[in-house]
């Protein structure tokens, strides 16, 4: 995810030169470098030091020791794309005394190495405009941004859009396999499922009408439509969906927990 930032940074016009990367593996390191031009930092109290925005981006359970005493500038914003963390934990982890800049935290996806992403973001009511605007550059890189009110939202941004595309796989994958039952070869039930979802998501864009008003467009009286439509609502598809997104948000939440708890 953050190479997918730097690549729509740097592609947006944005000097190579003025982004600095802490990166363990030094293979990934030397690949950035490579693709990109940027400097590698030493570690990353380097990378910190005297930066203007900070985009903090691991898992939840290693936001801890990467920047546990990062020493930053007064008026840095930090934005954090680690799922669940809040923005509490965060300023506890970094507190020094010079430090007053703001917090944002943002749940981009996995579309965004396309640069046709969407990220979730949310600042405290104390953010800036000028960090909020930081915030919303370096993630617009990466496709579109949607600011949410309250910092709780972020874990529902998190199940939607945050965890949305391997909902969106599966379901290709499924229906794939059941092309393939019923005599397709893998290769054009593969072709039709993927194209169908690309082309219908560009129709509801393009149209700009509701997705409902479109479903219902498509759905014949007494058609093969309706007939699917009618097995999956039998089958409690909608429930599904709800019990699945309650089960990411449910989770993002405790990661956020999780981290606190240590604190």
């Amino acid at each position: 995810m953050a190479a997918s930032l730097i690549g729509g940074l740097v592609a947006a016009g944005h000097p190579a030169a003025s982004i600095r990367v802490s990166e363990p593996d030094a293979e990934r390191a030397a690949a950035l470098k490579a693709r990109f031009g940027l400097t590698i930092a030493a570690d990353n109290v380097d990378a910190a030091t005297g930066a203007d925005i900070l985009v903090l981006a691991t898992k939840p359970q290693q936001v801890a020791n990467a920047i546990r005493g990062l020493q930053l500038a007064a008026d840095a914003t930090l934005i954090s794309i680690c799922a669940g963390v809040r923005i509490a934990s965060l300023r506890a982890l970094v507190a020094n005394g010079g430090w007053t800049g703001a917090i944002v935290r943002a749940m981009p996806n996995t579309p965004a190495l396309f640069g046709v992403g969407i990220t979730g973001l949310y600042a405290s009511e104390t953010a800036s405009p000028r960090a909020r605007m930081q915030a919303e550059t370096v993630l617009a890189a990466a496709g579109k941004v949607c600011w949410v009110d309250t910092e709780s939202l972020m874990d529902a941004v998190t199940a939607v859009s945050g965890s949305g595309p391997a909902y969106f796989f599966l379901l290709t994958e499924a229906m794939a396999e059941a092309g393939v039952a019923l005599g397709l070869t893998p290769a054009d039930a593969k072709a039709l499922a993927l194209q169908t979802f690309i082309g219908a998501a560009k129709m509801a864009e393009g149209t700009g009408t509701d997705v409902a008003t479109l479903r219902a467009q498509v759905t014949s009286k007494g058609g093969t439509t309706q007939a699917a439509l009618e097995s999956l609502e039998a089958a409690g598809f909608r429930r599904i969906l709800d019990e699945a997104l309650r089960a990411a948000d449910i989770r993002s939440a405790q990661l956020g927990d999780e981290l606190a708890a240590t604190l």
